[in-house]
């Protein structure tokens, strides 16, 4: 990955002030001029010291790089997960960092407490997820109920937490990792496709209620990515289509994409990244495919 941009300008989070290189004034239109509420982006501002984010699902994957990459962009990081140790560890690479990244242990399943500890947010990083490949009549149905608990009820509860500082304050970043599963179904995987679904309404509609606010909300859509979570499914896609596991990597994992590899956790962080800067204010309601490709058919 490239390394960090310094940012120059004005302070975190700040949708005015100057920023290097741009452009300020009014815009002519169809003949009339309308002043432009905001410099024309220059630089993107990386720069979120004395911004507080929460990641959940912080202690491996997709969860640690953005922890790590909002801990260098300046950020106070609530690392919230379920796993002791991937939080220590999270923690000690944190150490050197410009922000700060403090690990709460936490089980979304315990919704109330996971609405509690989003108070005070200003970015919050809907990350955790769980997976099981079987076919719908295989199923078991509480295992349905607790991917749908951790990946579509948690992160509503977890807005519903942030949303009272960020109005207050009128602003904040919601970010969501959504998957490319929440625009396209895959055989097999009845409750992550239908929270991820779920999580992409829930998304656009916080978007439309958080506009007025100076809140954005969007997902973020890899594809699959080299994380714990898809290296534990090898073995079940291979059992449910019939094939052996050296084979699911190219004939159903990759089947889709037109970049043959895995998307590296660092490469989804910047993407989230990016959406909670000044420079992303006006991306709000929408879905980042980082997918290969996939999409493209």
């Amino acid at each position: 990955m490239s390394a960090p941009i310094t940012a120059l300008g004005s302070g975190p989070g700040s949708e005015s002030g100057s920023t290097s290189g741009s452009v300020s004034g009014s815009v002519s239109v169809a003949g009339s001029a309308f002043a432009s509420p905001t410099p024309l982006p220059g630089v993107v501002a990386l720069d979120l010291t004395g911004r507080t984010a929460l990641v959940t699902g912080a202690a491996s994957g997709i969860g640690r790089a953005c922890a790590l990459r909002l801990a260098a962009a300046g950020a106070r990081v609530r690392a919230v997960d379920r796993a002791a140790e991937g939080l220590e560890t999270l923690a000690g690479e944190a150490g050197r960092l410009p922000g700060s990244v403090e690990p709460r242990l936490l089980d979304l399943t315990d919704l109330d407490a996971a609405e509690g500890a989003a108070a005070g947010a200003d970015i919050l990083v809907n990350n955790a997820g769980l997976q099981l490949v079987r076919p719908i009549e295989d199923f078991p149905p509480d295992v349905f109920h607790t991917v749908l608990t951790v990946m579509l009820e948690a992160p509503f509860r977890l807005i519903r937490g942030a949303l009272p500082h960020m109005y207050a304050q009128g602003w904040g970043r919601i970010v969501n990792l959504s998957s490319v599963h929440g625009l396209r179904a895959s055989a097999f995987k009845s409750a992550y496709v239908a929270a991820k679904h779920g999580l992409e309404g829930l998304s656009k509609t916080a978007a439309l209620e958080g506009a007025p606010h100076g809140v954005t909300s969007n997902c973020v859509n890899p594809g699959y990515v080299r994380t714990p979570l898809v290296e534990r499914q090898v073995a079940d896609q291979a059992a449910a289509h019939g094939i052996p596991p050296e084979r699911v990597l190219s004939e159903v994992m990759l089947k889709d994409s037109a970049l043959k590899r895995l998307i590296e956790p660092e490469e989804v962080a910047e993407a989230v990244l990016y959406l909670c800067t000044p420079q992303a204010s006006f991306i709000t309601g929408t879905s980042l495919t980082l997918d290969g490709g996939w999409t493209a058919h």
